[in-house]
C-alpha cells in the first residue's frame, strides 16, 4: 500500500472552517475512491492550527490520480487552499503493517460515522 502523512497549518480564525471543509475530503475519500483504504485527520494538541492527515491507498495511482481528480478533494482544495499557513507538507510512505488484506478489511468500519 501507498501512504501519505500530511501536515497543514491554517492561518488562525480558520481552524474549526477547514475541520468541517476537510472532514467531507476524508469520508468522500473511503466512501467514494474503491483505492483509498484510510483517511485520518487529526488536530495537534498544542496548535490548534496544525492538523496531520494520514491517507493510505492501493497504490500511488490511486493517490495521485484517482484521489486528486475526485469533485471532492476538488472542492476540499478550492475551499481551504487560502487558509493554508505556508505550503503543506508531505511524506510518502510504503505500508508495512497492516497487510494490504488488513488494510482492506478494515475499510468497511471506516464507513460507519
Amino acid at each position: 500500500m501507498y501512504a501519505i502523512f500530511v501536515t497543514i497549518k491554517v492561518k488562525p480564525g480558520f481552524a474549526e472552517q477547514f475541520k468541517a471543509a476537510s472532514l467531507g475530503d476524508a469520508q468522500g475519500s473511503v466512501r467514494d475512491e474503491p483505492g483509498c483504504v484510510r483517511f485520518d485527520m487529526h488536530q495537534s494538541t498544542t496548535d490548534p492550527h496544525t492538523f496531520h492527515l494520514y491517507e493510505v491507498y492501493e497504490n500511488q495511482d490511486a493517490h495521485m490520480n484517482a484521489h486528486r481528480n475526485a469533485p471532492h478533494y476538488q472542492q476540499w482544495r478550492a475551499t481551504v487552499q487560502d487558509w493554508f499557513d505556508g505550503e503543506p507538507q508531505r511524506v510518502a510512505m510504503t505500508s508495512v503493517f497492516p497487510s494490504d488484506a488488513g488494510w482492506r478489511a478494515q475499510k468497511p468500519g471506516l464507513l460507519n460515522w
